[in-house]
């Protein structure tokens, strides 16, 4: 588990970096165009970029979430269940979700094949094989995390155990490690607590 872990910090922190370069790329895209609007001389390419460039943050910034277990889910319902039905139902939502990834992954190689010499309408230096790649590769991330976070999440339905109740015990658990750094007691915490 030591290299599945170590090799799930490194995605997260290049995709955090990706993320965050794509949120401020984008913001400084829509502040441009905002301005020169005021200006008169709205850039004609913006619109399109800022489009491009929202769909890229998309696909990266869900990887992470991927990789962080992030996304809805119904992990209540499948703790409720016997392990005996638990476990199956668990890798069969990890099969189905590795295989629409897998799907999108290839359609998105068509849509690149396809897209072959074409460019963007307003800025057309820019190769649209170059914007519309982020689709194979949004779709791999995505499977690379699942892949990465899978060990881990399994090991937390055969236990029973949800997310949310997961992230009540961390709460719990640090907030009694911040009390007990401030000098405070759980029963001096109970006496002040009652009138």
């Amino acid at each position: 588990m030591g290299i599945v872990n170590q090799l799930s910090r490194i995605m997260e922190r290049l995709l955090e970096i990706i993320t965050v370069v794509l949120m401020v790329s984008l913001t400084l895209v829509v502040l441009y165009a905002v301005v020169t609007r005021y200006a008169w001389r709205t850039p004609s390419w913006y619109d399109e970029v800022a489009a491009i460039m929202l769909v890229w943050l998309t696909y990266y910034a869900g990887a992470l979430a991927a990789l962080k277990r992030g996304h809805i889910g119904v992990d209540g319902v499948l703790a409720a269940m016997p392990v005996h039905i638990r476990m199956p139902i668990a890798y069969l939502s990890e099969a189905l979700f590795i295989g629409f990834f897998a799907v999108l992954c290839w359609a998105g190689l068509t849509v690149i094949e396809v897209m072959q010499g074409m460019s963007l309408i307003t800025l057309r230096w820019v190769p649209l094989t170059f914007t519309q790649s982020v689709i194979p590769i949004g779709a791999a991330l995505f499977i690379i995390a699942q892949l990465l976070s899978m060990p881990a999440h399994l090991a937390k339905v055969r236990s029973g155990v949800t997310q949310e109740e997961e992230e009540i015990r961390h709460a719990i658990a640090e907030a009694e490690r911040d009390n007990t750094k401030a000098g405070f007691t759980a029963d001096e915490l109970t006496k002040r607590a009652q009138p």
